[in-house]
């Protein structure tokens, strides 16, 4: 059987949407079939090399997809995808025979001191979803902000916790000074922080995250920060001389604006927890999760 893409979206189905493993023949080279898997998936984080596990695995890294293996693992890499934990490399079966291995495991939002559950109660559809949100431990955050503060939430704090974001900072030198000069404007705090971060990639595989703002080409004052799969334009209008009080505007395909008094990480966090948002992504995706585009440095 040849490694392409379809074979192995072939395999994960078979493994089903809780956990599972299995173990591949020789023939299948464990290299191809990460360097597939992280076209897909982005950048994976390693959990074990040479048969040692970094000390640092838990459950919010992936120690779920370690469980079926013990002390059998050899090479083990691991993505973060949804609500689930997707892992490959190579294990020692109960044989003591290495072989490639492909395994998928639950994955949930860490808990985030400011959580707060969801009430039980609600009917009909939007219940069912409300409850859904709540087994996964997130919240639908109020829909109230004091203006320009977020409502003293850190909002590009909760975006990693929500995310389940572990990795160290991606774009952590990113020269804002020359950036801010070039584009005639200082630019939002959280938006920075959003980039040094995550760097390149779109929030539940969708919500494309740009590394440099631009102006947005119909309309002098709105500078678009991030894109959809359904062309749309999250945008800031420029008002006032304080760019972390910039409102946000969410153009259309079809050239309708939608406007939100609020910033964007914030934006980000309302459209991956709540599935009454207008631009909701919380009723696709069961857990919030970031997919980097960054090509894998350490792949042959």
């Amino acid at each position: 059987m040849e490694l392409t893409h379809v074979t192995v979206r072939d395999l994960l189905a078979r493994l089903g949407p809780g956990n599972g493993h299995v173990y591949l023949p020789h023939e299948f080279d464990p290299q191809v079939l990460t360097k597939l898997l992280a076209d897909a998936y982005g950048t994976p984080r390693t959990l074990v090399l040479d048969g040692f596990t970094d000390p640092t695995v838990d459950e919010s890294r992936g120690a779920a997809l370690l469980a079926p293996f013990g002390d059998r693992a050899v090479k083990i890499r691991a993505w973060a995808y949804g609500n689930r934990w997707i892992g490959t490399g190579t294990a020692r079966n109960e044989e003591g025979t290495e072989l490639p291995v492909l395994v998928v495991a639950g994955r949930e939002v860490p808990v985030s001191p400011q959580v707060a559950s969801v009430e039980d109660g609600e009917d009909g559809e939007d219940g069912d979803w409300l409850r859904r949100l709540a087994a996964v431990h997130r919240e639908v955050p109020a829909l109230t902000r004091a203006s320009g503060t977020g409502g003293g939430v850190d909002w590009s704090r909760r975006l990693v916790e929500i995310t389940g974001w572990t990795r160290p900072a991606r774009r952590p030198d990113v020269d804002w000074a020359e950036m801010e000069s070039r584009l005639g404007t200082a630019l939002p705090g959280d938006y920075k922080r959003m980039v040094e971060t995550f760097g390149e990639g779109a929030f539940d595989g969708e919500m494309q995250l740009l590394q440099e703002p631009w102006t947005h080409p119909r309309e002098e004052g709105l500078l678009t920060w991030a894109g959809s799969d359904q062309e749309e334009a999250y945008c800031w209008r420029t008002v006032g001389g304080d760019p972390d009080r910039w409102p946000v505007v969410v153009r259309s395909s079809d050239g309708l604006d939608t406007h939100f008094d609020c910033g964007a990480a914030e934006l980000v966090c309302r459209v991956l927890l709540d599935p009454h948002h207008p631009y909701t992504l919380a009723r696709y995706y069961g857990t919030p999760w970031f997919m980097p585009f960054m090509p894998c440095p350490d792949l042959p």
